[in-house]
């Protein structure tokens, strides 16, 4: 009888997760007609999140179709509605209506996140968000769209809600990407505003200066210790009642886990994401873990927490489809670890910011630190080739090795 490994979403942590539970049953002699890999998704592709600040985002997607043949992981499409862990089943809605019921031995939630939109008047029908391909092309077509409207400083004015990691690389990639559309000589204003004392502000203090310096370089100007209280279809009005004249507002106000974990009757933190194991099982649902985004694990002897990002997402995910094979194969299962953090701001045309550890020591900027960003969106984020060997020395990698 086959048994089943079913995976929700195809994002790095859904790809990674189907990586490492097929290398596993590839080590250990498996046929797939014995242990089915099978990743749900709306489409059989990664969407290049971290790159979707930037310009034509609807080239920031790379096929997988080729990668799971290669490896034998089965792939059907559709969104997961419901999951019954009591029936061990999920249901998969496709675009047309149509459904379908997948039983599994092995679930691993790998469903990613959505952008928090928070109940500002005006925001969901006046803003932009940009954290799924669709929004991020919505904005790409709008920005483009402004050449058409006549000259005003509404029409040359970007706003940008949340100056977080999401927030500075938009604030920075937008004046060059405006003027492109617009024209050189346009005067371009990008206004960055956060409820926080400073900006970046879980980077800490020591990569501010450079960033407060870039933004500056830049023209890119802040509002801090205030935020966006209303949006209206000719600009947006702050909570110290200061009125900006705007027709683009970009929201980038933080993350919030796939709806989906709300369906385990697990503890989720305030992100939604569900509190696993050391092995990223979900608590009370034996045959469930939860990777990616979904998972809020703990990463280090020293109790930091995985943070949602595409460094994260990979690892966790290699973890996790190990984990859900091992589990199966009559394996020991591992506890998942990262203790390496590094971040890799991009802070214009020119210039990014690399630091390492928790505390954000810097240890690269400018020039160099652009190059660096460069290789990691164009190169390193990518999916390993349509190749047996070279995939599963990929996933290898994601769970082994430190940055």
């Amino acid at each position: 009888m086959t048994r089943n490994i079913v995976i929700i979403g195809s994002g790095f942590a859904g790809m990674m997760a189907a990586l490492g539970a097929s290398r596993l049953r590839h080590e250990k002699g498996v046929s797939p007609d014995e242990l089915a890999i099978t990743v749900v998704s709306p489409t059989p592709d990664l969407v290049i999140r971290p790159r979707l600040y930037e310009r034509s985002p609807e080239q920031m997607v790379a096929p997988l179709s080729e990668l799971f043949v290669a490896t034998d992981i089965n792939y059907h499409q559709g969104n997961v509605e419901l999951i019954d862990s009591s029936a061990s089943t999920v249901t998969v809605v496709t675009t047309d209506g149509g459904s379908a019921v997948l039983p599994y031995d092995r679930l691993i939630l790998a469903a990613g996140s959505n952008g928090f939109t928070p109940p500002i008047p005006g925001l969901a029908e006046f803003g932009f968000a940009s954290t799924q391909l669709e929004e991020a092309v919505t904005l790409d077509y709008h920005l483009h769209g402004l050449a058409q409207k006549t000259a005003s400083a509404a029409r040359n004015t970007v706003v940008v809600g949340g100056a977080g990691f999401t927030g500075l690389e938009f604030a920075t990639e937008i004046p060059g990407r405006l003027r492109e559309i617009l024209g050189e000589d346009t005067d371009i204003r990008v206004i960055l505003v956060d409820r926080s004392e400073h900006v970046a502000p879980a980077m800490g203090p020591e990569p501010r200066p450079f960033i407060e310096e870039r933004l500056r370089a830049l023209g890119v100007e802040t509002r801090l210790n205030v935020g966006i209280s209303s949006l209206d279809e000719n600009g947006v009005t702050l909570g110290n009642g200061e009125r900006i004249e705007t027709s683009t507002v970009i929201w980038s106000g933080g993350m919030r886990a796939s709806p989906l974990t709300a369906q385990l009757a697990a503890e989720c933190d305030k992100l939604g994401r569900v509190i696993v194991e050391p092995d990223l099982r979900v608590p009370g649902r034996s045959q469930i873990f939860a990777t990616g985004d979904t998972a809020k694990a703990r990463s280090d002897k020293a109790g930091n927490y995985a943070a949602m990002s595409c460094q994260r997402a990979r690892r966790l995910g290699a973890f996790a489809g190990h984990n859900a094979a091992a589990d199966l194969l009559g394996e020991p299962t591992l506890p998942y670890d990262q203790p390496v953090y590094v971040t890799c701001l991009d802070l214009g045309p020119d210039s990014a910011v690399f630091t390492r550890g928790w505390d954000a020591k810097v240890e690269i900027s400018g020039p160099q630190a652009k190059e660096l960003k460069k290789e990691i969106n164009t190169v390193w984020i990518y999916p390993p080739a349509a190749d047996r060997a070279a995939a599963y020395e990929n996933v290898l990698a994601a769970r082994t090795v430190d940055f």
